[in-house]
């Protein structure tokens, strides 16, 4: 491994912005078009990208996903259907362990709380944007004016098209885009495998390759009580995916940070992983002690636990490869390039040359006050932090919505008030322990007189304080949530109830501490968006903006690698799992589901399963489509191999074994028609009886 490691690490960019190997995760209004012809001779035409764009959904439970008939047919990811398989779920019907089919449409169950977005058009507002504030204004009046613009274009077009209405950020600022979607809330579970075959190798495969996971789950989405009609949607390639064929993932990656300036990129090395980390480690502490006390309580935190695994190791892959030489240096490389070109013309230093220093020093500040950020959170459980949302929309509604808080702006208040209102089950022992757990870290790490630590536990001990608080509220109860929505911002600030009571104490504390951050970002925003004109500048609109949970186009091939002394193949196959599970004497996580036990000899055991591809991939991407130069499916991504685990903050080259990694469509239909008996299900998907 630590040759791998040093070969992945040697191989980051280090000069200038060239793109290396099969880099970017591409907007759909700058796709790739001259990379993609130069390297594979393929043309991304309008019609080619307009299809895929609208096949290609959003998930607000973080993931993606992708339509696959024309009857609303919507596939993702397992992982990414954990949520609601386990909010459908009961201590007698267990869908994530037991997985689920609904061989007809009436079968099909309603999940409490999925909302699905298809990207249907997009507008650059950029000039909109940035004209909106007034020559001469302060940092802090400056920001209030974009604000102020960006919630108009929102509230306009949301009132005008019925679409959900957004204005994102790219380019540090240096682009603003207005982003409308198509919102389905009506969306039912089809089918979905156990977990111990979705999750095969539990942990200790996760982000590793070769893999065995039939990590997939189709929705349907409905309009008005009949399934949707979705004129675009993927057609399914039974051959899937070859060795050496180009394939494009399009798909919503959640963060990259590869624009980052160097001392933001040290600050988030020395300070913001190792505080995410340890933040995470004392949840996932927390949930695995919950876990433990019988398998009701496991089947209960088994969402939030595996959530929070997945996102430790990824962390600790980005603190390893911040941690060795390679990214450091090549940002410090790049810095210095576009510093020295800036510098060489006077008027791009007048306008651009102290933007870099301005960041740093806002980094310090940010060192100071690192701790209490990290540590100042009621997130710990639901009813806390469902909480502190109605009291925040109790408050911010009552404003003009150019002066809200971003996600109380009119244009998101539908989604939000249907997310409050989720009849989803709440576990009143597991908010117990996670609130507790969140509580009692934030005392240790913060000490008791710290201002949070004193609102939230007034003196008390956690434990305590968590269980009077949960015991009391009645915020768990759906109805009462909704009958506070309706009463309005009165009904919320005069109710009694002590989990709105705790959300009130702590709110000006929490408020305080993001007025300092936003403050703070103030500075570093304005100098990121003269960065941001820097580049255009002097490289032109040639680089990709870094990821933010919206639509992408990524592009690679299909490909095994090298690491340390051997070939890794570009696939696995049923073979594989089997031997696998053989090698361990199926002792868990190795172990199978009876269905797969017994069926052994139903499937076509050569049959590719889960392969590997070279796409510009991070998390967000799982559930994105994998499809070919003809638009068809040959695959799902689900995850990357720990080589590619450093990406969050620059790209890996693809020749050191960076690879995302997919479920195979054939190895899909295989198993579907040979242990889960879903002949309708290969049908809608196939074309064919």
């Amino acid at each position: 491994m630590s040759r791998t490691l040093a070969l992945i690490l040697g191989l980051v960019l280090l000069s200038g912005l060239a793109l290396h190997g099969d880099e970017g995760m591409w907007t759909f209004d700058n796709p790739p078009r001259a990379l993609v012809k130069e390297r594979y001779g393929f043309d991304l035409t309008d019609t080619w990208l307009e299809h895929v764009r609208l096949a290609s959904a959003r998930l607000n439970d973080g993931g993606s996903g992708s339509f696959v008939s024309a009857d609303g047919l919507l596939f993702t990811n397992q992982h990414v259907a954990n949520s609601q398989l386990n909010k459908l779920s009961t201590p007698e019907r267990n869908l994530v362990k037991d997985g689920f089919y609904a061989a007809t449409r009436e079968a099909e169950l309603k999940c409490p709380d999925l909302e699905v977005n298809v990207l249907v058009s997009y507008e650059d507002v950029t000039a909109a944007v940035q004209q909106a504030v007034a020559a001469g204004a302060s940092e802090a009046a400056a920001a209030e004016q974009r604000k102020a613009a960006m919630a108009a274009l929102e509230k306009a077009s949301t009132e005008k098209t019925g679409l959900r209405s957004e204005v994102i950020t790219l380019y540090s600022g240096g682009e603003y885009w207005l982003y409308r979607y198509k919102k389905y809330t009506d969306v039912r579970l089809v089918f979905a495998p156990e977990e111990q075959i979705a999750f095969f190798g539990g942990d200790l495969d996760n982000f590793t390759f070769p893999r065995f996971n039939l990590d997939i789950t189709f929705f349907r989405v409905y309009e008005n009580g009949a399934p949707a009609k979705i004129a675009h949607h993927l057609a399914w390639s039974a051959r899937g995916a070859a060795e050496g064929e180009l394939v494009f993932v399009s798909g919503f990656p959640g963060s990259t940070a590869r624009l980052l300036t160097l001392a933001q990129l040290q600050y988030q090395k020395e300070v913001g992983v190792p505080l995410q980390i340890a933040t995470l480690t004392a949840r996932r502490n927390a949930l695995e002690r919950y876990a433990a006390l019988g398998p009701e309580q496991a089947r209960q935190a088994s969402p939030g636990l595996r959530g929070v695994e997945n996102s430790l190791k990824r962390l600790e892959g980005q603190r390893d490869g911040l941690e060795r030489p390679g990214i450091v240096e090549g940002k410090a490389r790049e810095e210095e390039v576009l510093r020295a070109k800036v510098a060489a013309n006077p008027e791009w230093q007048n306008a651009y040359g102290s933007a870099w220093d301005e960041i740093a020093g806002t980094q310090a500040a940010l060192r100071e006050r690192a701790t209490r950020l990290a540590w100042s959170s009621l997130s710990g459980s639901r009813l806390s932090g469902t909480a502190l949302t109605l009291v925040r929309y109790a408050a911010e509604t009552q404003k003009p919505d150019a002066q809200r808080l971003p996600e109380f702006r009119d244009s998101r208040l539908e989604s939000l008030r249907f997310g409050l209102t989720s009849t989803a089950p709440v576990y009143p022992a597991l908010e117990e322990a996670q609130l507790a757990a969140a509580l009692d870290a934030a005392r240790r790490a913060l000490g008791p007189q710290d201002p949070f630590v004193r609102a939230s536990l007034g003196g008390g001990d956690a434990t305590s304080v968590a269980r009077a608080l949960v015991a009391g509220t009645q915020l768990g109860d759906p109805a009462v949530r909704a009958k506070l929505l309706d009463g309005g911002p009165a009904a919320i600030a005069a109710s009694a109830d002590p989990m709105l009571a705790l959300a009130r104490r702590v709110d000006p504390v929490l408020r305080d501490l993001r007025t300092w951050q936003e403050n703070t970002s103030r500075t570093a925003d304005a100098a990121g968006e003269r960065i941001a004109r820097a580049r255009f500048a002097a490289y032109g609109k040639t680089v990709y903006p870094d990821a933010n949970f919206n639509l992408r186009l990524a592009y690679g091939k299909v490909a095994g690698y090298a690491e340390d002394t051997t070939l890794v193949p570009y696939k696995t196959t049923f073979y594989g799992l089997y031997e696998r599970a053989a090698a361990f004497d199926e002792k868990a996580p190795f172990d199978l589901p009876e269905r797969w036990r017994a069926g052994r000899d139903r499937l076509d055991l050569a049959t590719p399963f889960n392969f590997a591809y070279t796409g510009d991939t991070i998390g967000g991407n799982s559930g994105s489509p994998i499809v070919n130069r003809n638009a068809e499916i040959v695959g799902i991504n689900f995850d990357s191999n720990v080589q590619k685990l450093p990406n969050r903050f620059a790209y890996i080259e693809d020749a050191s074994g960076s690879r995302a990694v997919g479920v195979h469509s054939a190895g899909i239909i295989e198993a579907l028609r040979g242990l889960y008996n879903a002949d309708a299900l290969v049908a809608e998907l196939t074309g064919k009886p």
